[in-house]
C-alpha cells in the first residue's frame, strides 16, 4: 500500500482539500520536532571511508517498492499466469505480526518488515503521560495501543522461504491508532545491494547491512496523521542519498540523508498536511529530481540541493499514488473525491498550475491508493479503489480502454505490476487478474488465494512473491 504498498486508506468522510497557489515554497512557523540531532550508531560515530559497492544488476532484483525501474515493471521477469492454493506454489510461510509493506528482493534474499503486538506494557516514567486506549479518528481509527509492539525486519531465503535472520529494530508503544484496514508496518524497505534501509515512521528510520547488523538510526519524532489513519510513506534511495517525506498534521518537510551515516544533507519545509506520498527519484538532462505528490502541489526537488525545480496543483485530497516517468514526462495522479491525471515535462521550471506547460491531463477514473503501471508507451491505472481499470497512451493521453471491470475484484490497495507481456492487478480479497499487455483489454487468467492481499506483488525472474495477510507466497511454475 508505499506503498501504499504504500498501502493506506483515508476515510471517505474527509473533505477534499482546496487548491491555493503559493508564490514560493512556504516556510513553517516552527521548526519540525526532531528527537535527535545526530543519528544513532553502534559506536557513536561512523568510519569516514567505506569500500565502494561493486557494480550490481538492479534490473534482476526488486530492490524497492515499485521494482527495479520504480514504475511497476520487471524487465527480466516472467512469472506464472495461473496459480491457486494447490497449484504453482513453490512455498508458503507464515509471517509473524502484521503489515502491508511490500517485500523487496536482492539476489537470493527476501526482506520483509512487520509489527508484532506484545502483551507487555511500557515502563511508567514518573511525571510522563502514558496515553492509551483513546481513538483520535473516531470509528475510522483503532484505539491507541496500551502495549508494546516489536518492529521487526525479516530476511528469508528466496529458494526455500526459510527465515535466515530476524531483527527487532525497535520496541515501542505506538502513540496513535491506525485505519482498521491498515497497520504499523506499511512502509516498504529499500536496498542498494549493500545496506538495507527501513522506515517505521515515528519509530525511526534505520540502516542495517544485509546480514542484519545495525548501522544507524535517525529519529524525527512523532507524526500526527489525519484522523489517526496511520503512517505509510516509504523512503527513496539514489546513490548515497536517502530521501524521506514527512507530511503530517504538524510541520511537514522532506529531507535527504547521507545513506552511509544517516546525517542530514538538506531539509525543505512543505506546505502540506498528511499525505502518504512516497518520493520518486529520476534523472533528466543530467539533474536528479525528487518528485513527491501533494495535496496543494506536486513538487520536484533537486536531489543534490533540495531546491524546488517545479510544482503543479490540481491533485485531489489524500495523495497516495507515486508518480511514474517516461521519455522526459512525469505522470501524476490522485483519485480521492475526484480524479486527476497530469502529464508534466521534467524540463519545466516554476509553478505549472493552470499553464499550457502541462502536456495533457484527465479528470476521470484515476486511482486513490494503487500506483499505476507504465509499460512501454501504455499507462495502466485503476479507478479509485474499485476493480475497474483503464489504459492510456502515455504520449498523448488517448484512452485505449476505460471502465473495464475485473472479475472477482471489489477493492484494490496494491499497486499494478507487469512483466513478459502481462499485467497483474491485485484485489484485497486475494484475487489477482492477469491481463495481456496491449491496447486491447484481454484477460489471460483470474487467480485466487485463500487470504487477503494489500501489499504490492513482487516479480523476480520466474517467481511472483506475494505478501498476504498472514503468509508470504512464492509463486512459480511447477512441473506436473
Amino acid at each position: 500500500m508505499k506503498q501504499f504498498s504504500l498501502l493506506l486508506i483515508a476515510a471517505m468522510a474527509l473533505a477534499g482539500c482546496g487548491k491555493k497557489k503559493p508564490a514560493a515554497e512556504p516556510e513553517s512557523k516552527a521548526k519540525p520536532k526532531v528527537a535527535a540531532n545526530k543519528p544513532e550508531t553502534p559506536e557513536g560515530k561512523l568510519k569516514q571511508s567505506e569500500p565502494k559497492p561493486a557494480t550490481v544488476d538492479f534490473s534482476a532484483n526488486w530492490h524497492q517498492w515499485r521494482g527495479p525501474l520504480a514504475n511497476g515493471l520487471a524487465p527480466k521477469g516472467d512469472p506464472p499466469v495461473r496459480w491457486s492454493e494447490t497449484a504453482n506454489i513453490k512455498w508458503k510461510v507464515a509471517i509473524p505480526g502484521s503489515g502491508s509493506a511490500t517485500p523487496i528482493v536482492w539476489g537470493n534474499r527476501i526482506f520483509v518488515v512487520s509489527a508484532i503486538k506484545t502483551d507487555r506494557k511500557p515502563k511508567v516514567i514518573a511525571g510522563q503521560d502514558q496515553p492509551g486506549g483513546r481513538r483520535f479518528g473516531g470509528r475510522m481509527s483503532t484505539p491507541t495501543p496500551t502495549t508494546l509492539y516489536q518492529f521487526v525486519i525479516l530476511c528469508l531465503d528466496r529458494t526455500t522461504g526459510k527465515t535466515l535472520w530476524q531483527k527487532v529494530a525497535v520496541e515501542e508503544k505506538p502513540h496513535e491508532g491506525h485505519h482498521p484496514s491498515h497497520g504499523y508496518a506499511s512502509a516498504s524497505p529499500i536496498t542498494d545491494g549493500k545496506n538495507l534501509y527501513v522506515s517505521f515512521g515515528s519509530r525511526g528510520v534505520f540502516c542495517f547491512d544485509l546480514k542484519g547488523n545495525f548501522k544507524w538510526k535517525r529519529n524525527f519524532g512523532d507524526m500526527r496523521i489525519k484522523v489517526g489513519f496511520g503512517e505509510g510513506t516509504s523512503p527513496a534511495l539514489h546513490g548515497d542519498s536517502l530521501v524521506v517525506n514527512w507530511d503530517h498534521e504538524g510541520d511537514s518537510f522532506i529531507t535527504s540523508l547521507n545513506a552511509k551515516t544517516g546525517k542530514e544533507k538538506w531539509r525543505k519545509t512543505r506546505g502540506e498536511a498528511t499525505t502518504w506520498a512516497t518520493p520518486f527519484i529520476v534523472e533528466h538532462d543530467g539533474k536528479m529530481q525528487v518528485i513527491t505528490n501533494g495535496r496543494t502541489r506536486t513538487r520536484s526537488y533537486d536531489l543534490v540541493t533540495g531546491d524546488l525545480l517545479w510544482q503543479c496543483g490540481g491533485m485531489t485530497g489524500n495523495p497516495i499514488p507515486t508518480p511514474v516517468t517516461r521519455n522526459g514526462t512525469a505522470y501524476l495522479m490522485t483519485g480521492f473525491r475526484g480524479y486527476a491525471l497530469y502529464a508534466i515535462p521534467l524540463s519545466a521550471r516554476g509553478d505549472l498550475t493552470g499553464t499550457d506547460k502541462i502536456i495533457w491531463k484527465r479528470n476521470q477514473d484515476t486511482p486513490y491508493v494503487a500506483s499505476p503501471l507504465l509499460y512501454d508507451n501504455l499507462l495502466y491505472f485503476t479507478k479509485e479503489r474499485t476493480g475497474m481499470i483503464a489504459c492510456a497512451d502515455a504520449a498523448t493521453g488517448n484512452i485505449h480502454f476505460s471502465g473495464e471491470r475485473l472479475a472477482d475484484i471489489r477493492m484494490i490497495y496494491a499497486s499494478l505490476v507487469g512483466a513478459a507481456g502481462k499485467v497483474y492487478v491485485t484485489g484485497r480479497g486475494g484475487t489477482i487478474v492477469v491481463l495481456k499487455h496491449g491496447p486491447k483489454f484481454e484477460v489471460l487468467a483470474t487467480n485466487k488465494l485463500g487470504e487477503g492481499i494489500d501489499a504490492s506483488p513482487v516479480i523476480v525472474g520466474k517467481e511472483l512473491i506475494l505478501r498476504g495477510q498472514k503468509h508470504l507466497y512464492s509463486i512459480a511454475n511447477r512441473k506436473p
